[in-house]
């Protein structure tokens, strides 16, 4: 309420200002008053999409996960380009990010990376780049220029905030530890300190070697398991809600989200709400924003029902 009182009282200022320019016939506030009236309109825009992000998570913080699809270093190049197109986008917002988990192509790019996003809404935001992101473009790795078609495929999980809201039995973990592939200096490479956790009921895996304890990436493991098992939960609810409403359940990777075309014209367009650009180069440095307010327009209310 605080946030909307302060606009409507940056409005009412800049509209009394307005007026006396007027009576005054004073034109240097012109370039002032415009500036603010760019300003109060973001703010407002803002302001209308956080009334979207009403579910249960939206306020947390977010673990973004990018993982490389088919296609070896054509999808771990692309991989690692939409972890820097999240990162600045991250940036554009003040959160703050921390890398806690990854996986180097063998030549260029990433297999994978888990980063944390910090701030309120960062997960309401991003659960809309949640799915396959799908890139074509001249390859810069092929000597004969052709054009390739890439697959990526980014995970987005709201922060568990207490170990009660996800009981683990202990008896249901395996661990193992092994040899970190990544950056952490010649020591972290010579130890046993990388970690990965495979939950045996559901096989999902969560690993970390970015730290320089085992007992350090053991915690943030065990921190991205317990995100991976409360979304997993989360899907299961909205199937069921679903399946008793008769409506259509999409597969988990299934069709691509967004399409990212470098060549042989500029495009990105987002397949679930049609919202399209020709600014590639824009998008990719982390202007997201119309693609998120979309997303997030058109799935107002289907999470406070779930």
């Amino acid at each position: 309420m605080a946030l909307w009182q302060g606009l409507e009282t940056r409005v009412s200022s800049s509209l009394e200002l307005v007026e006396i320019a007027i009576q005054e016939r004073d034109t240097s506030l012109e370039a002032e008053l415009t500036q603010e009236s760019k300003q109060i309109e973001a703010k407002l825009e803002e302001l209308e999409l956080q009334l979207c992000l009403g579910g249960p998570y939206d306020r947390r913080n977010a673990l973004v996960a990018v993982h490389a699809g088919a296609g070896g270093t054509e999808s771990q190049d692309w991989a690692e380009m939409l972890l820097r197109m999240v990162l600045r986008w991250a940036e554009r917002k003040g959160y703050a990010s921390k890398v806690l988990d990854l996986s180097p192509g063998e030549e260029a790019g990433l297999k994978s990376v888990t980063v944390e996003l910090e701030g309120e809404f960062a997960y309401g935001y991003l659960k809309s780049e949640k799915g396959v992101h799908r890139l074509v473009r001249i390859s810069p790795f092929d000597a004969s220029h052709a054009r390739h078609t890439s697959f990526a495929l980014v995970e987005v999980l709201p922060e568990v905030e207490a170990e009660g809201e996800v009981v683990i039995n202990l008896d249901d973990l395996r661990v193992d530890v092994f040899r970190a592939s990544g950056a952490g200096g010649q020591n972290v490479q010579k130890l046993s300190t990388a970690v990965r956790i495979t939950h045996l009921p559901t096989g999902i895996i969560a690993s970390c070697q970015n730290e320089r304890s085992q007992r350090q990436n053991r915690e943030i493991a065990m921190r991205i398991l317990r995100a991976r098992l409360m979304e997993l939960e989360r899907q299961k609810r909205e199937t069921e809600r679903a399946r008793l409403k008769g409506e259509h359940v999409e597969a988990g990777w299934g069709n691509q989200i967004r399409s990212y075309v470098l060549h042989p014209y500029r495009m990105v367009k987002d397949h679930r709400t049609g919202v399209e650009t020709p600014n590639a180069e824009g998008v990719l440095a982390g202007d997201l924003d119309a693609f998120m307010g979309a997303y997030l327009r058109s799935q107002l209310g289907k999470e406070r029902e779930a």
